[in-house]
This record gives structure tokens, sequence and C-alpha cells, in this order.
């Protein structure tokens, strides 16, 4: 329902977005991360129409974004970072005006507003002028106009902003009962809410797209290997050497653990299946070594620290992991030797100085300070 295709943005020479493509397909919420400034909200703005892109396109539920602008927004409901809220008027003005806005009126309008004020929870504030709303209420109206004509997309940026936890919390239930029949975008850049709410994640960065995949499917992406974490009951000095032996194995740790016991850490080679193959290898290990197994399952990374690995390793794609852009990494071009830090040709520099010394021998001389007199001195009043 959603797809964007190589959409690259400039703003004069300044390159915004560079050739960022993915989709959302219907009852999925693909949440959409990276740091402030990564090209998170220009993206959004590109989807909805409100900037174009300087190259590709997007479509949104099959409508060129570029081609058919109208439709595009007619079939979008869009939350902006900061809510466009009319203070001077209460919540049930407001979301009436932005569901007449939307070509709604007579019963339909009204069985809409009483949707959208239940799922948002804004039924004791519907009468309460905006400007006296708190930024929780205020958020939670800028969603409410965003469904009030029932849109097939979803486009969200930033949801959860201002909320407190328990507001996060309706949120999440929200979106997630929405995205049964809907296409949801979810922007954000709080790694736990991107987790919690969706099943897809696209993680942008410096106008890229670095990574597309879900939470195992990243993780992996992140290190070509997952983690296993194995507690066995008994010792035996020769079962880390008898691990790094198990098929796909890369890399034993031993761990300190209580009296009785021995832990290890064990990076497998691959995503899901292959640890899924060497659990049960390492399994039957344990057993022919004379050892119990206590614990022995996935250890999945935080998703902290697969965010800060994929930032750091360039752009990949879940789909595609051997199609890796090496350009994200390359060194810039060296600069002209005789290029100023502005990266300007130091000629055109030192000629725009002389033009700029030959008009100030035009100005009166300037006095100083101690040459100053009082002005009865000069003639004047004081």
């Amino acid at each position: 329902m959603i797809e964007a295709r190589g959409i690259t943005k400039y703003y004069g020479t300044f390159k915004a977005l560079d050739d960022v493509s993915f989709h959302v397909n219907k009852g999925e919420v693909l949440g959409f991360l990276g740091p402030n400034g990564a090209g998170k909200s220009t993206t959004m703005k590109v989807l909805t129409t409100f900037i174009s892109a300087s190259e590709g396109t997007a479509t949104v539920d099959g409508f060129d974004v570029h081609a058919e602008p109208e439709r595009v927004r007619s079939h979008l409901g869009y939350l902006p970072e900061t809510p466009p809220l009319y203070g001077d008027m209460t919540v049930e003005e407001y979301l009436q005006f932005c569901g007449r806005a939307r070509g709604l009126s007579g019963r339909e309008l009204t069985a809409r507003l009483k949707v959208v004020v239940e799922d948002t929870n804004l039924l004791p504030k519907l009468k309460s002028p905006i400007v006296e709303l708190s930024k929780g209420y205020r958020q939670r109206t800028g969603i409410a106009q965003a469904l009030i004509h029932d849109p097939p997309v979803l486009i969200l940026d930033e949801p959860t902003s201002g909320l407190d936890p328990h507001q996060i919390i309706e949120i999440r239930k929200l979106i997630e009962r929405l995205s049964v029949n809907k296409a949801i975008i979810f922007s954000t850049h709080i790694l736990q809410e991107a987790a919690a709410v969706s099943s897809r994640m696209v993680i942008i960065n410096g106008g890229r797209k670095i990574a597309d995949g879900t939470a195992d499917q990243l993780a992996t992406l992140a290190t070509g290997t997952t983690r296993l974490k194995l507690l066995v009951l008994g010792n035996f000095a020769g079962l880390p050497q008898a691990l790094k032996a198990v098929a796909g194995i890369v890399e034993v740790h031993s761990k300190d653990t209580a009296e009785g016991y021995s832990r290890f850490s064990l990076e497998v080679k691959g995503g899901a299946k292959a640890a899924r193959d060497a659990c049960v290898d390492v399994g039957r290990l344990v057993v022919k070594c004379g050892l119990n197994v206590a614990e022995l399952a996935q250890d999945p990374m935080t998703l902290e620290d697969v965010f800060l690995r994929l930032l750091q390793s360039g752009p990949r794609d879940s789909q595609r992991p051997d199609n890796r852009r090496v350009d994200f990494l390359q060194e810039p071009a060296p600069r002209d030797a005789n290029a100023t830090e502005m990266g300007l040709p130091s000629e055109m520099v030192q000629a725009a100085m002389a033009a700029r010394a030959k008009s100030e021998q035009n100005l009166p001389p300037v006095k100083s300070k101690s040459d100053l007199k009082p002005a009865e001195e000069e003639g004047g009043r004081a």
C-alpha cells in the first residue's frame, strides 16, 4: 500500500535523502527509525505530498505522489511531528472542521467523530478549547484528526511524543487495532517504541536507508551471527573446545556462574534457522559429555546494540544482505589544496576580498575613540 522507490531530495546542494526505497503492506506497521536529522520527517513529507522528491517517486494505496497528489491525500491520514491544531477551537469543533475538510458531513461525520473520540479517549476534553489542553491531549487530538476519514494508510511522525506511560500504552494498543486493515508508518527515534509496536523496521541515517527487516533480521545483519546462551549443570574441562567443533559455531565464551554450573555464550554464524540447528547439536553434545542442559536459548542483542552497529556498518537489506553499498563507507573526495574552509577556490575568495578592499577606499576615514571631542569643543551643542 506504500512504496517508496529511489527517493532523493536536495535542498540546494545538500542531499537530505539519498535513494531511499522501502514498502509497507496492508496489515503491517513499519517502524521508521533513525537519529535526529536522519531524514525521517523529510521522507514523511514526500510521502504525504507536502514536498516533492528531486528524484524517484512513491505510491500510496496505488496513487503516485507526483502524478496524483490529491488522490494520495484523500487515502492517507498524517500526524506531523507538531500537530496542526487551532487553539481557539474546542476539540469537537476542530475534529468537525477536519471531517468537513475531508468531505464528511451529516450522519457520516457524526459517526466518525464518535469513533475517533472513543479510540483516542478524548471524551473528557471534547468541549475544551485546544489552547487549554496538555501536550498529551494535544497529541491525541492530532491522532484523531488523522483518523477522522478512516484512511487505509496512516503516517504517524512521533505519535507518542509528550504522552505519559499510560497514554503511550493506549496509543500502542490503538495502533495494533488499526493495523488489521491499514498500512501504518510509525516514525520514532525511541528504539523501545519501535520494538513494541512495529512488525518490521527500516533504519535511516544521513539520508540513506541503512537496514530493513524484523528485529531478528536486523540483529543478524548487524553481526552476521546469532547469539546463544548455554547453562550446563556440571563441569567438564573439554566442553569449550568440543563446542567450537559444532557446525556453525564461530565463537565460544565462558562466563562466571554459580558453583556446580557452567555458563557459555555461543556465536552462531547465520540467522534464526542456523541457531535452531545449533541448539539441537549443542544439546546432544552436552548429554554425550555426561552433563545436563539447564538452559539453552537464543540470547538476543539489545535493540540499542543492533541500532548502533548498523549505523556503523553502512546500508544493508535483510532481503539482500550481500548487496551492500560500499560507497557509504568511502572517504569523501580530497579537497583542493587551494580551496578555502568553505570549499571555494582560493582565487575566487581573493578576488572578492580585493573588490571589498577597493570599495572601502572610498569610505570616509573612521576616527578612533581618543580623537573624538565633546560637542561644545567642536562648536556644536552638548
